[in-house]
């Protein structure tokens, strides 16, 4: 079997909600999914998700190649762009094509992929994230009540603006959580919208109230002691790493002692997740899969000794995609369909009017005060 060419597509997801982060929010949310399809000279298909503009400048180092040898050519798509580098769009390019070439070698395995990567329990603890920036007190409790009813018993809520009102916002979760649990997880994603000093005067005051399970994404991405910091300065702990791309990244973090759970981003693919989380393992940590649409990290997850839980942002998928696996009791089960488990119909996504998730006041666009309101009253 050889890859021959490649088919990009593009789906929305009808969140039925606002969505959104410190950043910015998107009211009524309809958000485009990018779907890359790999063609074989056999005719079977692989299905990968997520931004890939550059596929061209990395598709060449798979064109011609047996889909089998994934591993390998993940490494190779790496190579093909050495010179300008694999960041941002072509690391996105290289995780669509990783996933559609995962899908590729199960199905020709005639295995659902969890069990080709080694998992034996088909079920992935899984926490509720509701992207809930957007959403007033009685919309959040309906979001939330949604998961509850799935049996979520963790939750992560969007912040970092004012602490008074994170702190309504995560006693209001909390609530609707202990309807299953007396002692609910709580997490809070400040989306890097803080300086380290800022980070720790918000949580701390939090921390006054209420139990935090961890804080994400405090400082910008790459600021390696200002997580340290963060860190050292509050009890909750600190996860971070979903917009890193490559293990090079993760390095300086891991060397500051900034992190206390790794994250990786569904976006990137299955061979880098799994890499992360070899990393992570190797210090001691648990890693935890970001989510996105259909959840494409649960199969690998599975398989790993130190996921913690995989983030669930929705409780449907994208018009046009459907996926082999149910969500309950608090997280993913997943089927026996070979593959990845994800079918696209294409003839239900054809016509789509155009939308974007990277409106001039959505969550994709770093807000113009980030970081910059130490001294503004709270």
């Amino acid at each position: 079997m050889k890859i021959t060419g490649y088919r990009s597509l593009t789906t929305h997801h009808r969140w039925g909600r606002s969505v959104g982060d410190a950043n910015g929010f998107i009211p009524d949310a309809v958000t485009e999914v990018p779907i890359l399809v790999v063609e074989t000279d056999e005719g079977l298909e692989g299905v990968g998700l997520g931004a890939h503009r550059d596929v061209d400048r990395v598709f060449a180092a798979v064109e011609g190649e047996d889909p089998r040898g994934v591993v390998a050519l993940y490494d190779r798509m790496l190579r093909q762009v050495f010179k300008t580098g694999h960041q941002g769009a072509t690391f996105g390019a290289v995780g669509a094509l990783d996933m559609a070439l995962w899908d590729l070698k199960a199905k020709l395995a005639g295995e659902p992929l969890w069990r080709l990567l080694g998992g034996r329990d088909r079920f992935v603890p899984g926490y509720a994230s509701g992207l809930d920036a957007g959403l007033v007190d009685d919309e959040l409790v309906e979001v939330y009540g949604s998961f509850a009813a799935r049996g979520f018993t963790a939750a992560k809520v969007k912040g970092g603006l004012d602490p008074v009102s994170d702190l309504s916002r995560l006693q209001l979760v909390r609530d609707v959580l202990s309807r299953g649990n007396v002692s609910p997880a709580l997490m809070l994603d400040a989306n890097e919208v803080w300086q380290p000093k800022e980070a720790i005067r918000h949580v701390g005051m939090l921390e006054e109230h209420l139990d935090l399970t961890w804080v994400e994404e405090p400082v910008r991405r790459w600021d390696a002691d200002g997580h340290r910091l963060v860190r050292q300065g509050i009890k909750a702990a600190v996860a971070t790493g979903e917009n890193l791309t490559g293990l090079e990244q993760y390095r300086p973090l891991l060397s500051a002692q900034g992190v206390d759970v790794v994250q990786a981003g569904s976006v990137w693919g299955i061979t880098h997740f799994m890499r992360v989380a070899a990393l992570a393992h190797a210090h001691d940590l648990p890693v935890s899969p970001v989510g996105y649409h259909t959840n494409p990290l649960a199969a690998a997850s599975t398989a790993l000794p130190n996921v913690i839980a995989i983030e669930v942002q929705n409780l449907d998928e994208p018009i046009g995609l459907s996926v082999d696996y149910t969500v309950a009791d608090g997280g993913l089960i997943l089927g026996d369909r070979p593959g990845s488990g994800l079918v696209v119909d294409e003839s239900a996504i054809g016509g789509l009017d155009g939308v974007s998730w990277s409106t001039a006041h959505g969550p994709h666009v770093r807000s113009d005060r980030a970081g910059l309101r130490l001294t503004q009253p709270t």
